[in-house]
């Protein structure tokens, strides 16, 4: 009888240990199948050109990457992309779309349809964004999930929704940063009746001046300082979160809200 228990146990101490290494198993397949590569094992280009006219319109949206634009004296827009993913049906959930005419250039990312599991467990595409443009355009940028840097631009900006850091070497003309989430460094070499607006920035910002700009600053509902190394800038503190400032002689609105960060001016010569 004895003997007969002790069997019993043995028996059951195997299916315990063969129910945990099974367990075991579906766990480490059920790892394998979450798990992704950091690396990009998947590379795709995009290169293509197009004649723009003067104040063309370029729009970039819905990217999910860096963007680089460098100007120049020139009609020609050349557009290069880069597009990664750790598989090819990660690289197909996402496309990217390019349509031109000599008014207009637009780049937009967008998700393709795909089963639930694909979403959930797949990696992201990734794209990089590598532009060259003429100096005068309108610049419209939204959606952008990376650093947003550009060199001159002789026209319009307006940036919003950009989850890393913005830097726009000069601008002139009306400029409006909204939904920024990073630091920025914009330099200003001439302001139009519309101004700069800045908008629910959660970054310190640079904010490079020619020596000829003249505007006035109003900032409401920031947490942070605003600072001067110009010798032509007033600066008051009104109240709690709020600032105004006189630049050179004043004018043209410079408009600051919802700034998580500190505001700083700077001489424009001495940053190039």
């Amino acid at each position: 009888m004895k003997r007969i228990v002790i069997l019993v146990v043995l028996v059951t101490i195997a299916g315990v240990a063969g129910v945990v290494v099974r367990s075991s198993c579906k766990v480490a397949e059920l790892r394998g199948l979450v798990s992704h590569s950091n690396a990009a094992d998947v590379r795709e280009e995009i290169r293509q050109k197009y004649e723009l006219s003067p104040g063309a319109r370029v729009e970039l949206t819905g990217l999910n990457g860096a963007v680089k634009i460098e100007t120049s004296d020139t009609k020609t827009a050349e557009v290069y992309v880069e597009r990664t993913a750790g598989t090819q049906e990660a690289l197909d959930r996402r496309k990217v779309t390019i349509e031109a005419d000599a008014n207009s250039l637009r780049i937009r990312g967008e998700k393709s349809d795909s089963g639930f599991f694909s979403r959930f467990f797949g990696s992201s595409a990734v794209e990089r964004v590598t532009l060259k443009l003429p100096r005068q355009i309108a610049l419209f940028a939204k959606g952008v999930n990376g650093a947003f840097v550009t060199t001159d631009i002789e026209g319009p900006v307006d940036v919003a929704g950009i989850n890393g850091r913005v830097q726009i070497r000069s601008a002139a003309g009306r400029a409006t940063f909204k939904g920024i989430n990073g630091s920025m460094v914009v330099g200003l070499t001439k302001l139009d009746m519309d101004g700069v607006s800045l908008s629910g920035i959660n970054g310190n910002i640079e904010l490079q001046l020619a020596s000829d700009v003249n505007a006035d600053f109003d900032a409401r509902g920031m947490n942070g300082q605003v600072i001067s190394e110009l010798p032509n800038v007033e600066i008051d503190k009104t109240k709690r979160g709020s600032y105004w400032a006189r630049i050179g002689s004043g004018g043209t609105g410079i408009t600051a809200k919802g700034i998580n960060g500190n505001i700083r001016f700077t001489d424009l010569r001495g940053s190039v």
